[in-house]
């Protein structure tokens, strides 16, 4: 994978002329602005923009040539020795910095100590594609970045309390919300103690009781405190902690109606034999959730909460698009929902608001065999077959380095994946899995790929 510190992607535009936008300065000398001088980075805003580069066009003098552009930005008194370059082409004149990336940089590669600034010097180079090619560079300017030592990434609940005990391999991983330093899980717990860690399969760190029920502490060593939160009675709980605050919040909740629920229908793997339906997955940090992902057909589906054969059992039907209702076993109320094409979809069901979400599968590319590298919000996305979901193509160049395919652009790599099991096969990553398996292009060159989500066969042809 590509160093983390790279922050942004490299985009390889071949326009032969330099479209403006509108709102670009047009001429002049060529400049470079930042949206903030100063900036605190906070890992509660982790996805955010912490700072966006702005620069004005320059000049071709009046040649008609088209103008690339290249940002460096590096810390002070490097006089640009380290830099990290930004290829942006033509016809770009802003580059955005995300929190995260922005602090994974200065902490990996300007090795920057938590809490204390440090100011970055950038600029931006034209070429100017004359005969012979010219060029000019911005005046440099500076900004000053204090970045922050950042909290785990994944948080695991083990103990005797735990429905999968003490083992630190076999650890619950807890659920990150929007705010990526607070960590979720809904689901049950025995009477007994419990505490969190960081990664499976190790020990330490854990988070432990703090000065009371209502605080975390941080614990990196063995002879330190070993402190336990306890639950008194068995059932189903709400756990939540944030990392940053040092807090923890735990409550009893109520346990969903059921602890099954079905899939049925023409659009569904095993049509309307019912004595055979598709069972959901609940999910193992919120008892409520209940998720299908695989491949649908075009046609009906609807959910049972039993494999009775009579049909009178109860279903979840369609209220809308968006939300689902609880039809009483033999009522003549008969709502389906409908697939229009086949395709690869994850279907959840929420018995908590009575809400359902439908999503087929898209698919993309990224790595350092793709134009815009390892920048996942960029990443390519593949050419799904008119009338198969499931299929999904890619022509075009491709540089010698490796790819994988995800099935979204979310810029915290915690989406699901197809990574490589063989040159003509592959499978499926669940996101936050340590799993990295990736192809790799030997020679540059065109390429035609080709995947099947439903077959997990993969097709790489050099044209």
């Amino acid at each position: 994978m590509l160093p983390v510190f790279l922050l942004g992607g490299i985009l390889l535009l071949t326009s032969c002329e330099t479209e403006f936008p509108d709102d670009t300065v047009k001429a002049g000398p060529l400049a470079l602005t930042a949206s903030q001088s100063t900036i605190q980075l906070n890992q509660k805003q982790v996805n955010d923009a912490a700072v966006t580069f702005t620069w004005t066009s320059g000049t071709n003098n009046g040649t008609g040539a088209s103008i690339s552009y290249l940002l460096e930005v590096d810390k002070q008194g490097n006089n640009f020795a380290n830099p990290i370059r930004f290829n942006m082409g033509k016809g770009k004149y802003n580059q955005n910095f995300i929190v995260g990336a922005l602090n994974d940089s200065l902490l990996t590669h300007w090795n920057a100590v938590p809490g204390t600034a440090v100011t970055l010097e950038s600029r931006v180079i034209s070429t100017i594609y004359t005969t012979p090619h010219s060029g000019e560079t911005s005046p440099v300017i500076t900004i000053s970045v204090t970045p922050y030592q950042p909290v785990s990434k994944t948080l695991y609940i083990i103990g005797s309390a735990s429905p999968n005990g003490l083992g630190v391999d076999n650890a619950i991983g807890m659920t990150p919300q929007s705010d990526p330093t607070v960590f979720v899980y809904q689901g049950g717990l025995n009477a007994g103690t419990f505490k969190f860690i960081t990664t499976k399969g190790h020990i330490l760190p854990s988070y432990n009781k703090g000065v009371d029920s209502t605080k975390i502490v941080l614990r990196t060593n063995t002879t330190e405190p070993d402190d336990l939160f306890n639950i008194n009675e068995a059932g189903a709980y709400k756990v939540t902690v944030s990392l940053l605050d040092l807090s923890i919040k735990y409550e009893k909740i109520d346990l969903p109606p059921y602890s099954v629920i079905y899939m049925i229908g023409s659009a569904s793997p095993n049509g309307w034999d019912i004595s055979n339906a598709t069972p959901l997955v609940q999910s193992g940090t919120n008892p409520f959730i209940f998720t299908y992902t695989g491949v649908m057909n075009a046609g009906d589906f609807k959910f049972p909460v039993n494999r009775n054969t009579d049909l009178k059992q109860d279903m979840f039907l369609r209220e809308s698009d968006s939300k689902i209702f609880l039809n009483n076993g033999g009522d003549a109320n008969d709502k389906n929902w409908t697939i229009p094409k086949k395709g690869h979809y994850v279907i959840s069901l929420n018995l908590l608001d009575y809400s359902i979400s439908i999503k087929r599968d898209k698919l993309y590319m990224v790595g350092s065999a793709t134009s815009i590298g390892w920048d996942i919000t960029k990443s390519v996305e593949m050419i799904e077959d008119a009338n198969n979901g499931c299929l999904f193509t890619y022509s075009g160049s491709m540089l010698a380095g490796d790819f994988k395919l995800p099935v979204n652009r979310n810029g915290d790599w915690g989406q699901d994946m197809y990574m490589r099991t063989s040159d003509t096969k592959m499978y499926r990553h669940i996101g936050g899995a340590s799993d990295d398996q990736k192809w790799t292009i030997a020679v540059a060159g065109n390429y035609v790929i080709t995947s099947n989500l439903e077959t997990l066969d993969i097709s790489i042809v050099k044209q």
